[in-house]
């Protein structure tokens, strides 16, 4: 079996076959966000099937394709479906379309998703802006034999959203009136929902 860097060489070969070009963003599509792809001008869109050591979506309401074009002008690639833990996969199997994008050139990485919030003030149909995030997942992508060539051992993890881009979020969305809130993304295994205790508890430690 392929190292990991090995098996991103494989994808992104596989990739630039049927698109060759440098993205300026990754972006990940949760669940009902799919009608962004709309705005793609689609030059080409692949089958996580066809893209060697990509894993399978299995959630029914994701697609299970990378899609890459242009947005705006902008190249950019955009998963259809992502994967998740409860689902069997590591999170090296999870995290490894990320570093594909990476290896593709993508410096930003847009990811999307629908979540529960606990804060009152929140209704849902808003959007939250993560600023910051709280890993409960007991595991880390990053366990293991480090290798330099994907990043350093320790990241500096200060502010691993940038600030620019996250107020720039929240100015576009009040410019055009769309209710937005900045928050901290708390990241659980799964499937179940949570308890009323670990509720609590989240809303304390958040």
């Amino acid at each position: 079996m392929l190292e990991l860097y090995g098996q991103i060489e494989e994808a992104v070969a596989a990739i630039r076959g049927q698109w060759n070009e440098t993205p300026h963003a990754g972006i990940i599509l949760g669940t009902g966000l799919g009608g962004l792809v709309e705005e793609i001008d689609v030059e080409a869109a692949i089958d996580y099937e066809a893209i060697p050591n990509f894993p399978r979506s299995t959630a029914i309401s994701h697609r299970g394709r990378l899609v890459c074009g242009r947005l705006r002008g902008l190249p950019v690639m955009a998963m259809e479906g992502r994967f998740h833990m409860y689902e069997g996969y590591s999170l090296k199997q999870i995290t490894l379309p990320v570093r594909v994008m990476r290896a593709m050139g993508a410096k930003l990485l847009v990811v999307s998703n629908a979540c529960g919030g606990m804060n009152p003030y929140y209704r849902e149909g808003d959007i939250m802006v993560i600023d910051d995030h709280i890993n409960l997942l007991g595991d880390n992508p990053l366990i293991g034999i480090n290798d330099d060539r994907l990043g350093p051992r320790f990241p500096d993890m200060c502010e691993p959203y940038d600030r620019r881009l996250v107020d720039r979020g929240l100015a576009v969305a009040r410019a055009n009136d769309i209710v937005a809130h900045k928050g901290v993304f708390v990241a659980v295994a799964g499937p179940n929902l949570e308890t009323r205790a670990e509720y609590r508890f989240l809303r304390l430690i958040g």
